[in-house]
């Protein structure tokens, strides 16, 4: 595994006024810590996950650590690691096309009924908020921003949406499996980002006029044309990987 001081450190935090944080607390903020860097790309998919290592980057024992890469694994953004010791090894995940499509199309349908929700109960001040990001979104996009800087918004915007559909159910679904696909859209570049925020206004036009069938059809429209260009990327890599 390479180093990453990028990685934040959150035991800092519990070494002052919250000293006595429980450990559930400390593998939280692991767990956390260590999300954002595997759907940022900062650990990159295959890259193995070793406790010494991240207990060093992160200031903090072993156990939490290895309680968030226990959660890491049942989420499915990480596997374990063939050949570790005593098998308790782990790395990141890698999205294989035939998985990827599989998960394309049950986020697009959930998407799909995230946004027929969210039409449905048209919250004003929830649409006010997706404006405002639709704004940000669309200049960043326009700007060739960084690709994690896009996909960052991009998930707060589907996070949003969420809001406004106000299913908890449906949010505690759609969470591991927005994280998943984050691992596949994330290899789209800044020329799937202006059209990602040209569907992200049309869904959010659909949602307040309160057109639920429209809402619904553009949302799940949208994932299957984002998903299908993240997979042309991930096909073009396993054959380049075959060659």
């Amino acid at each position: 595994m390479t180093n990453v001081p990028h990685l934040s450190h959150p035991a800092a935090e519990a070494r002052g006024p919250g000293r006595g944080a429980s450990q559930a607390r400390l593998s939280q903020q692991a767990l956390q810590a260590l999300r954002e860097a595997i759907l940022s790309g900062r650990l990159a998919p295959g890259e193995r996950l070793v406790e010494e290592r991240l207990s060093a980057e992160l200031g903090m024992s072993r156990v939490p650590i290895r309680e968030a890469i226990r959660q890491l694994l049942a989420e499915g953004l990480a596997v374990p690691a063939e050949g570790a010791a005593g098998g308790r090894g782990a790395r990141v995940a890698a999205v294989t096309a035939e998985f990827a499509r599989d998960l394309v199309e049950v986020r697009a349908v959930l998407e799909g009924l995230t946004a027929r929700l969210a039409a449905r109960r048209r919250d004003p001040a929830t649409l006010e908020r997706i404006r405002a990001l639709l704004a940000r979104g669309e200049a960043l996009a326009a700007s060739g921003a960084p690709r994690q800087d896009l996909a960052a918004l991009n998930a707060e915007f589907h996070d949003l949406l969420a809001v406004a559909g106000a299913n908890r159910a449906l949010q505690e679904l759609m969470r591991p499996l927005r994280e998943r696909t984050e691992l596949l859209f994330r290899r789209n570049g800044t020329a799937r980002a202006v059209l990602d925020w040209q569907e992200h206004a049309m869904i959010l036009t659909a949602v307040a006029e309160g057109d639920e069938e429209l809402a619904a059809l553009l949302a799940t429209r949208h994932v299957r044309r984002a998903g299908a260009a993240a997979l042309a990327e991930v096909a073009q890599r396993e054959a380049a990987g075959r060659s």
